[in-house]
């Protein structure tokens, strides 16, 4: 094995531990560990003991199935918490020579010398596009010439609190975090083509107990936002309208929710128990998926909004791109395509192997995703490096991070 990369995509309902080999045109999956989640609710922390039990038992998973001892991973964070903004940040030139990488890194700090509240943190900066001397939408200024560079920047905050409670309860766990790395950047490198960062899309991750989404255009991200709504909702609506317990609600939610009344037989029925000692009851499916189409609806409604808020839904050509645990309900791209306004397509992880049958699902674009940015931060300079003699079972497994990538993802101060 050349480089190792450790991803753990901590999320409501699962938290998936993955060890994989980091190669140009694939991932070598070595080991991978799933675990029900417990002491998350929307993305953040209320139970740090249950928390970090449900992250010992899926990295104990992981080691075993790989042969390594984790150490290091790239961690997954979302929840409402999240916020981002735009800056811009501006440094001279010197007339004998072109742009280098100082001058990006001196231009990044400016843009990201904003003010933000003592509980929040950043998490995220990422270039958009720079300008020099007044000529926009330079993609890469490095060796070029000209006197003034500008950069507009992104930049995705966290409150602190939220980030430092994720990180005890992996530490707890006896991992150090690499990086914090938000959802729907994860999701979008697992899952969007080169062509739809390029023309402009966003990608819907719809977990348990958050919707995530991002919007690339031109090959970078532009925005990035959390809507505290995910699949456990529709869950919730099913135990109240059944009077179920909520794994049964969740069952019959897999088993027989569709997101398009009108697509259901409505002759078809079928029997679950409630609660109490009473007999099974009858339940029209179609009465089941009117309910989950208007929650659904209302879902995208909020996204809709979302990507109103950001003023860029003009350019959204390649339009939505959806992935996540909860984006497998039936009919559920269709109330999509039909609440956005734009084309949808369903997506899952691709170019994966080893032992990778378990992660081609859209559940697990996130983890994917991550251990996609140590491909990437390899493209950009920098290395996702395993120890000396990493490649013998039992050796300690970590990664380094360094070089342009640091830009994009500034370093943890609480860690």
């Amino acid at each position: 094995m050349r480089d190792l990369a450790v991803a753990l995509d901590i999320g409501t309902r699962k938290i998936c531990a993955i060890v994989a080999e980091v190669r140009p045109a694939d991932i070598f999956i070595v080991g991978v560990g799933i675990e029900p989640s417990s002491g998350m609710k929307k993305g953040v922390v209320n139970d740090m003991g249950q928390l970090t039990a449900a992250i010992s038992a899926a990295v104990h998973k992981a080691e075993k199935s790989s042969g390594f001892d984790i150490q290091r991973a790239f961690v997954s964070v979302a929840g409402s918490h999240i916020h981002g903004q735009n800056s811009r940040g501006a440094v001279g030139i010197s007339e004998k020579r072109g742009v280098n990488l100082d001058d990006l890194d001196k231009a990044m700090e400016h843009a990201r010398a904003i003010a933000i509240p003592h509980n929040r943190e950043v998490l995220h900066v990422i270039p958009r596009s720079y300008s020099l001397d007044g000529q926009e939408r330079v993609r890469s200024p490095l060796g070029m010439h000209g006197f003034r560079l500008e950069v507009e920047a992104h930049i995705i905050t966290a409150a602190s609190s939220s980030v430092a409670n994720l990180e005890q309860s992996v530490q707890a766990a006896g991992v150090q975090v690499d990086q914090f790395i938000l959802n729907p950047l994860a999701s979008g490198e697992a899952v969007l083509t080169e062509q739809e960062r390029e023309m402009g899309a966003v990608i819907i991750d719809i977990g348990g107990g958050t919707t995530d989404l991002a919007i690339f255009i031109e090959g970078v991200v532009w925005h990035a936002a959390v809507i505290a709504i995910g699949g456990d909702l529709l869950t919730s609506d099913i135990t109240h309208w059944m009077h179920v317990p909520f794994d049964v609600a969740e069952a019959v939610k897999i088993h027989h929710g569709h997101a398009q009344q009108r697509a259901v037989d409505p002759l078809e029925k079928f029997l679950v128990e409630p609660f109490g000692d009473g007999l099974p009851i009858e339940v029209q499916r179609s009465q089941l998926a009117e309910i989950i189409e208007l929650r659904v609806a209302e879902l995208f409604e909020m996204v809709r909004k979302e990507i109103k808020r950001s003023g860029y839904e003009g350019l959204l050509r390649a339009g939505a791109v959806i992935t996540g645990g909860s984006s497998q309900l039936p009919g559920l791209k269709e109330i999509a395509a039909r609440e956005l306004g734009c084309p949808v397509r369903l997506a899952k992880p691709e170019k994966l192997t080893g032992m990778a049958d378990a992660l081609r699902n859209p559940s697990y674009s996130t983890g994917v995703g991550l251990l996609r940015m140590g491909l990437q931060m390899e493209g950009m300079g920098s290395r996702v490096a395993a120890p000396n003699t990493a490649s013998q079972p039992g050796k300690k497994l970590g990664q380094v991070i360094g070089g342009l990538f640091r830009r994009l993802l500034p370093d943890n101060t609480n860690g």
